[in-house]
């Protein structure tokens, strides 16, 4: 794989077992540019070893007074920098190759497995965490692959150096293959603690980088009660933190890579004394000393990588283990069988959610009203297919009688979508905010004008510049920050109606909107989904008042079905929750005439 063929066109399946097992996985599918790397980097530490061996035969040489040998010397000499030239040109590319394309494969299934999850990672996972996860930690993982392959290189050439000196300068040899050795595995001890020290770090970082990310997206509502300084304190903090865990762990970095300078001065110093008095003795030439001394101090290079090696893994194993638990991560983790079902869902199939027995008739407009806000949230992811927790023993929604979480991902996404109640808006144009996966079968001015989007329309022909007062044109900061609650949340259902999925759920689509516009957008909606599925989880009267049918989901069960009208006449429990009525006022109000109706009619309703 090259950089130019990027992306994958499948990334592969990872295994997620341990972070460990994940980066066996992630050096497995880079075998090729590893083996490449590997040759390169031969090449390269092969070259450099090779060096003392022609400067000792240029010293033998000119003390043997012989001008052939000497000739002979330098143009291996040449060939030699020719060799260390190439290959650390090539290695550094193919190196970095692997550190790029692995990198590129972490964060297509990181993108791959948000686009799968949806809104609900954030629920699952820190939201610090996955920004860690998705920045620092895929390029720890990179450094890793990068680094593997010269590990490999320098690995082999100290055991062919040893090897060498031994067969050479059996003398000096057997001190230099006792020594390299030693040398290292001399930072292992000191290991697992800078590794401690590094997770304690990362760990702070995470938690700080969570802060600023809730501070910035809060910032309006903290300005708006002069919290604002109240949170940057608390930034402050942790910032602090971060940086104390920093130096705490660059200080055991920093004596491991001490013990790396330090230690091969120590042998090259053993070596030289002890090659001296061999060389006074007369028991090895001149050349020999020249050639053993160099060779020693050359291998300072390869035992660096050494030390990278266990850094970047040190490093990248609690990376790749994060990476790991959010790649783990599914939509469900129930399989559900039907009975009499199988295929795929086609048009004109009803929602039903076994769990809270909810039942969204096909080509209608189904209110459903839950007096627990979160409740209904989940309640709507779970009619996505993407639940929070799967609840264990509970089967999963059906659409046409066909169970979401056994359909490919991208049927699912395309026959449901659920907007929830704070929708995002990402930065671009408002043509390229509605430029979505869509049926085609509506326009983008249809949207607008059912999500009653005209005073958004206004501002941004207001705010445009360059753009000739075209609002399509105009680009929408980040998140839609420079708009208001309302005309971001519209804006969010414009998106939604343009995509026309088979069903849509929307989570309190008018909560930030006046009453006026509450009851416009309503209409909007009814009118442009009139023949479609709709599911809208409110308790706005003026939007219940437009579905084709309503139902009362009390205590994680549908208890009552029939029209807004028929339900505020009937069922005192859809009134406390519509009309905010108190419970003395509820008592005050007579009892339905046959409190059995309601259940009959559901059970109707769901046969």
């Amino acid at each position: 794989m090259q950089i130019r063929d990027l992306p994958y066109a499948d990334p592969g399946v990872p295994d997620v077992r341990s972070g460990t097992r994940f980066l066996v996985w992630i050096g497995r599918q880079q075998l090729g540019g590893q083996v490449k790397s590997l040759l390169w980097g031969l090449l390269h530490h092969l070259g450099i070893a090779g060096l003392p061996f022609g400067v000792g035969l240029a010293v033998q040489a000119v003390v043997d007074r012989d001008g052939g040998r000497l000739a002979l010397a330098g143009v291996l000499l040449v060939l030699l920098g020719a060799a260390v030239a190439t290959g650390d040109v090539m290695l550094h590319r193919t190196a970095v190759t692997n550190w790029i394309t692995a990198a590129a494969r972490v964060q297509q299934l990181l993108a791959r497995k948000t686009a799968e999850l949806g809104s609900v990672l954030t629920r699952r996972v820190a939201a610090g965490e996955v920004v860690a996860v998705s920045t620092g930690d895929v390029e720890k993982i990179g450094w890793f692959v990068e680094a593997l392959s010269r590990f490999a290189a320098g690995a082999v050439v100290l055991v062919a150096v040893c090897a060498g000196l031994v067969v050479y300068a059996p003398a000096l040899g057997a001190v230099v293959a006792v020594g390299v050795p030693v040398l290292a595995l001399s930072v292992l001890p000191l290991l697992p603690r800078a590794t401690r020290r590094a997770d304690v770090q990362r760990e702070k970082a995470g938690r700080a980088t969570e802060l600023a990310s809730d501070t910035v997206a809060g910032l309006r509502v903290l300005r708006g009660i002069g919290g604002e300084e109240l949170f940057l304190g608390r930034y402050r903090a942790a910032s602090q933190e971060v940086r104390r865990a920093a130096v705490h762990s660059a200080r055991m970095w920093a004596l491991i890579a001490a013990i790396q300078v330090v230690l091969p001065g120590v042998l090259l110093i053993v070596v030289v004394a002890y090659g001296a008095r061999l060389a006074l003795d007369g028991r090895i030439s001149v050349g020999e000393l020249v050639i053993v001394y160099g060779a020693v101090a050359l291998t300072h290079h390869p035992l660096r990588n050494v030390e990278e090696i266990a850094m970047a893994f040190s490093f990248s194993r609690p990376s790749a283990k994060r990476a790991a638990r959010v790649l783990a991560l599914a939509r469900t983790t129930t399989t559900v069988t039907t009975a009499g079902g199988g295929g795929r869902p086609g048009a004109g199939g009803d929602l039903y959610d076994p769990l809270t027995g909810l039942r969204a008739p096909a080509g209608l407009f189904t209110a459903v009203v839950c007096g627990d806000p979160d409740a209904a949230g989940r309640l709507a992811d779970r009619l996505g297919g993407h639940p929070a927790e799967p609840e264990a023993g509970h089967a999963s929604v059906l659409l046409g009688g066909v169970p979401l979480d056994e359909l490919p991902l991208e049927t699912a996404r395309t026959a449901v979508l659920v907007q929830d109640k704070d929708p995002v808006l990402l930065s671009g144009t408002l043509r390229e905010l509605l430029d979505v996966p869509s049926s085609g079968a509506v326009r983008a001015e249809d949207a607008l004008a059912a999500a009653r989007c005209e005073d958004v329309l206004d501002a941004l022909a207001q705010a445009s510049v360059d753009t000739g007062g075209d609002p399509m044109r105009t680009r929408i900061t980040e998140r839609g920050r420079s708009l208001s609650g309302g005309q971001r949340q519209r804006l969010a259902l414009a998106r939604s109606l343009v995509a026309d999925p088979e069903v849509l759920v929307l989570d309190e689509p008018t909560s930030a909107v006046d009453a006026h516009t509450e009851a416009r957008v309503a209409a909007g909606i009814a009118g442009l989904r009139a023949g479609a599925t709709t599911v809208v989880l409110a308790s706005s009267p003026l939007l219940l008042d437009r579905a084709d049918r309503v139902v009362l989901v009390h205590e994680g069960a549908a208890v009552a079905v029939g029209t807004h009208r028929e339900l505020l006449a009937r069922e005192p429990r859809y009134r406390a929750v519509v009309t905010r009525e108190t419970d003395e006022e509820l008592a005050a109000v007579p009892a339905p005439g046959d409190p059995l109706e309601a259940e009959e009619a559901l059970e109707g309703e769901s046969a």
